[in-house]
C-alpha cells in the first residue's frame, strides 16, 4: 500500500485561504452596512436640511406679513390693519422679489396655496401688555400669522411651518415718567429720583453732579451713558452716582416708539399746530392733532377773536360770540427775560371756563353730543394766538386760577408757548397725593411755571424782585425744548429744566406730579437755557410720576398713543396646523 503524506505548507495555504475568504465576507458585510448607514444618514441629513430651509422660508412669509401689518398699524392704527386683512392673506415671498423663492410653494396651513394664514385672536381692549412692555398698559389686540413652505424641486419635499403671535399695542404716552423723542439729558444738581418708566428715541446722557436713581425701566434707542451730552458746553460731568433699581430693565438699542405721523424729531410739532385748510381731521396726521381733539377752539387774530365749539374730529364747528367768552382776556403783556421779549398773552381763567362751559347754550349742545345727557363741562381746549408780533415780541397763552379743574379734567393745548400761573389741578398743594386731582395735561411749544406771587409789573426788573412762593402743578406736560448744540454753544437744561422759570425760587418748592414728554424743539420760544442767577434761581424740585396715569379712566383728555407692534410667541407647528398649542413634558 502506498501512502501519500500531505505537505504542511499546503495545509497552511488552505487555512489562509479560508481565513481570507471569511474576513473578506465580513468586510463586505461591514462595507455594505457602512454604505447603507451612509446613505441613510445622508438622506436624514438632507431631510433635516430641507426642513430647516423650509422653516426659514415659512418664517420669511410670516415676516412679510408682519412687516406690512407693522407699517399699517403705525400709520393708521388697528382699524387699518383690520381693513387690510384680505391683502395680508395674499402676501407670500415671490420669485419676482428673488428667484430663490421660486423653489418653494407656500400655503396657509389649510390647503390653500400662495396664501398666508392671518387671524385676529382678540379685539382691542385696554389691558396689561406683554413681553418687553410688561408693566405698561395699552389698547392691545392680538393676531396670529402662520405659513407653510415646501420645496418644489426636491425629491423628498420636506416642508416646514412657522406660527407667530403678535400684539399691536397703543401705549398712552403719559404712562412714562419721562419720554423723549430725541436724546434725553438728566443732569441733576441735587439728588433726583425718577419713579416711573423712562424712554428716549435717542441716547440717554446721565452726567449730573448729584445722585440719580431710576426706580423703573429705562430704555433708549441709542446708548445709555454716564456722562453729559458730548455737545454740552459744561463738559464731561458725571460725578453723581447713577443707580438702577431694576437693572434688568435697563436697555440700550431698544425699539423706537413712535406716534403715527412720521419722524418724531422732524414732524411731531405738527400735532400741536393748526391744521392747514383742506386737511381731513380723520387723516393719519389729523387724527393726532390736538386741534381736532378739542371741545373748544380759540383763535386770536389781529382784529378778531374766534371762539367755536365742536365735536371731536368734526369738520363743523359752531361759532360763539367773543363777548360771551367771559373766561378770557387778550390785553395783557409782560416781559420774559429768558426770551428777551415782550409777551402778548391770551389769558384763560380756568375757574371761569368750567363755570362758563356748563351754562353756555351753544357749548352745551356740543358737550351733550359728545358725553350724552350728562355733558356739562368741557375737558379740552385748543388756543392759538396768531397776532402779528415784532422780533421783540412773543405771542403766548397763560392759564390762571387753575387750582380746581372741570369734573372730567382738562387738557390745554396750544401751538404757542404756555405760562401756568399759580397752582394747577392741586386740591392738595405741596402733596404727592393726587387722588383728588383731575386728569390733566398741558401741551405747548414751551412751558413756563409762574408762582402765585408773579406780578407782571416786575417782569422787567431783576429776578430778585420776583420772589416765588411754593407752587404745585399736577398735570402731564407735552412740550418742546431748546436742544443742546455746539453751534451756537448751549445746553438744553436737561429734563429737570423742561419747565422753565422766571422767578427767584430760592428756598421755595415746585411740586410737580405728572409725566414729562418732550417730542420736539421749540419753534417759538427759542431763547436758550441759562444757568441760575441771571433771570431766575432754581426751586427745590419735588418731581413725581403721577400713578393715576397708569389707569385708563385717569388718562388726560386727548392723550396720544405710541404704536408698538411686537411678537409675543413664535412656534414651529406641524404642517397643516393652524391652532397649534405646544405641549410641555
Amino acid at each position: 500500500m502506498k501512502i501519500t503524506l500531505s505537505s504542511p505548507n499546503a495545509r497552511r495555504a488552505g487555512y489562509t485561504l479560508m481565513m481570507v475568504m471569511l474576513f473578506t465576507g465580513i468586510g463586505m458585510i461591514i462595507l455594505t452596512s457602512v454604505m447603507k448607514w451612509t446613505s441613510t444618514n445622508s438622506q436624514l441629513t438632507d431631510r433635516n436640511n430641507q426642513y430647516y430651509t423650509s422653516v426659514s422660508a415659512a418664517e420669511a412669509a410670516t415676516e412679510k406679513v408682519l412687516g406690512r401689518i407693522t407699517m399699517d398699524y403705525v400709520a393708521g392704527g388697528d382699524q387699518r390693519v383690520t381693513d387690510n386683512f384680505a391683502t395680508y392673506s395674499t402676501l407670500v415671498p415671490t420669485s419676482s422679489e428673488n428667484p430663490f423663492w421660486g423653489n418653494y410653494r407656500f400655503s396657509n396651513g389649510r390647503g390653500t396655496n400662495d396664501r398666508t394664514y392671518i387671524l385676529r385672536m382678540t379685539n382691542t381692549v385696554y389691558k396689561a401688555l406683554q413681553a418687553k412692555y410688561a408693566g405698561l398698559n395699552g389698547y392691545a389686540s392680538d393676531y396670529r400669522i402662520l405659513s407653510n413652505a415646501r420645496p418644489v424641486n426636491s425629491l423628498q419635499q420636506v416642508g416646514g411651518a412657522v406660527q407667530q403671535d403678535v400684539q399691536l399695542a397703543g401705549i398712552p404716552i403719559f404712562q412714562f415718567a419721562v419720554f423723549y423723542g430725541m436724546s434725553l439729558e438728566v443732569n441733576p444738581g441735587a439728588p433726583m429720583n425718577i419713579l416711573g418708566r423712562v424712554h428716549s428715541n435717542g441716547d440717554i446722557w446721565n452726567g449730573g453732579a448729584s445722585d440719580l436713581t431710576y426706580w423703573s425701566g429705562v430704555t433708549a434707542v441709542g446708548t445709555i451713558t454716564k456722562t453729559r451730552h458730548p455737545l454740552d458746553p459744561a463738559g464731561v460731568g458725571g460725578q453723581g452716582t447713577v443707580t438702577y433699581i431694576q437693572p434688568d430693565q435697563k436697555k440700550s438699542g431698544a425699539a423706537p416708539l413712535s406716534l403715527p405721523i412720521g419722524s418724531l424729531t422732524n414732524n411731531i410739532h405738527q400735532i400741536i399746530d393748526v391744521p392747514p385748510a383742506g386737511e381731513s381731521p380723520t387723516s393719519d396726521l389729523g387724527y393726532q392733532r390736538y386741534y381736532n381733539k378739542a371741545d373748544l377752539l380759540i383763535s386770536v387774530l389781529d382784529n378778531s377773536v374766534v371762539v367755536a365749539a365742536k365735536d371731536t374730529y368734526a369738520n363743523v364747528s359752531n361759532s360763539i360770540p367773543f363777548v360771551q367768552a367771559t373766561f378770557m382776556t387778550t390785553n395783557k403783556t409782560f416781559f420774559d427775560q429768558r426770551e428777551g421779549k415782550t409777551v402778548k398773552v391770551t389769558e384763560i381763567d380756568v375757574d371761569k371756563l368750567g363755570k362758563w362751559s356748563s351754562s353756555n347754550p351753544t357749548m352745551g349742545v356740543f358737550l351733550k353730543s359728545k358725553f350724552g345727557s350728562s355733558g356739562k363741562e368741557l375737558n379740552s381746549i385748543y388756543v392759538s394766538d396768531r397776532r402779528t408780533v415784532t422780533s421783540s415780541e412773543l405771542a403766548a397763552v397763560r392759564i390762571i386760577n387753575g387750582e380746581k379743574l372741570p369734573t372730567r379734567g382738562l387738557t390745554v393745548a396750544t401751538e404757542n408757548p404756555l405760562y401756568v400761573l399759580g397752582h394747577f389741578n392741586a386740591p392738595n398743594p405741596g402733596s404727592t397725593n393726587t387722588s383728588s386731582s383731575r386728569p390733566a395735561s398741558l401741551v405747548c411749544d414751551a412751558l413756563t411755571a409762574l408762582s402765585a406771587s408773579w406780578n407782571d409789573t416786575n417782569s422787567t426788573a431783576s429776578y430778585t424782585n420776583r420772589p416765588a412762593v411754593d407752587t404745585t402743578i399736577n398735570a402731564a406736560m407735552l412740550t418742546g425744548i431748546v436742544s443742546t448744540t455746539n453751534s451756537p454753544s448751549r445746553y438744553s437744561g436737561g429734563v429737570q429744566n423742561v419747565a422753565r422759570f422766571l422767578e427767584d425760587w430760592s428756598n421755595r418748592t415746585l411740586t410737580y406730579n405728572g409725566s414729562i414728554v418732550v417730542l420736539f424743539d421749540s419753534t417759538k420760544a427759542t431763547g436758550s437755557f441759562q444757568q441760575p442767577g441771571r433771570y431766575y434761581s432754581i426751586p427745590n424740585r419735588n418731581f413725581n410720576f403721577d400713578q393715576n396715569f397708569t389707569t385708563q379712566a385717569n388718562l388726560p383728555p386727548g392723550t396720544p398713543e405710541l404704536r408698538a407692534p411686537y411678537r409675543t410667541d413664535w412656534k414651529n407647528p406641524p404642517i397643516n396646523t393652524i391652532n397649534y398649542v405646544q405641549t410641555s413634558f
